[in-house]
């Protein structure tokens, strides 16, 4: 897997290359400092993951990463911030990137890297839980009855977007432990989605 990083603090970057690069399933084809570079080094490396700052000084990350995305809709891009502000989750959702990650839970790095290597989608625990926040106040759920799903399964899976636990979805509907369990299992089979993230982005793209 060929990674491109990019920040505009050089020792995070170095932190970043070293981290990644312990990883004898990682390369690290290249590195940049800003969101021109971001646009010019993908061009010219073609990586297999873009992973990219947000706030830089000039072209900022989210700028660059829809730039990137007009001309290769298929790029991989896993932004990595320190700030989880609700504007700019909701950007990177709105421009198909495939992950969000605060810098702050550095043994997630990898792991989010692979996964999004596989197609998958990853965002943060932290990111997970403001999401509802961002994208849903005032909208209704009806598009997700199109997909098969019960209003009891559409109840278990607009807790889960809205980061509930499945013992806090329980207390809340009135259920067992046991019987949210069994419910997101069924939900995840009728989706083909593999986990709780998934699910919760799932959520917000068909709501």
């Amino acid at each position: 897997m060929r990674v491109l990083i990019i920040d505009d603090d050089r020792l995070v970057v170095a932190a970043l290359q070293t981290i990644l690069e312990a990883d004898e399933e990682i390369e690290v084809a290249g590195a940049g400092y800003s969101g021109r570079e971001a646009v010019e080094l993908y061009r010219e490396i073609k990586p297999d993951i873009l992973l990219l700052d947000i706030r830089m000084e000039g072209m900022t990350g989210l700028e660059a990463a829809e730039s990137i995305l007009r001309e290769d809709p298929e790029a991989k891009i896993l932004f990595l911030t320190t700030f989880s502000d609700d504007e700019y989750i909701v950007r990177a959702l709105q421009i198909g990137a495939k992950g969000y990650l605060l810098k702050q839970n550095y043994e997630s790095i990898i792991p989010s890297l692979k996964a999004v290597h596989l197609g998958q989608r990853v965002f943060g625990e932290e990111i997970i839980a403001k999401i509802p926040f961002s994208l849903t106040a005032g909208r209704q759920h009806a598009g997700l009855g199109s997909f098969g799903l019960t209003e009891r399964e559409i109840e278990i899976v607009t807790e889960v977007a809205n980061g509930l636990s499945n013992k806090e979805i329980a207390e809340k509907l009135y259920l067992s432990e046991g019987t949210v369990r069994n419910y997101l299992s069924v939900i995840l089979e009728k989706l083909s989605l593999r986990d709780r993230t998934q699910l919760a982005i799932f959520y917000y793209k068909h709501r």
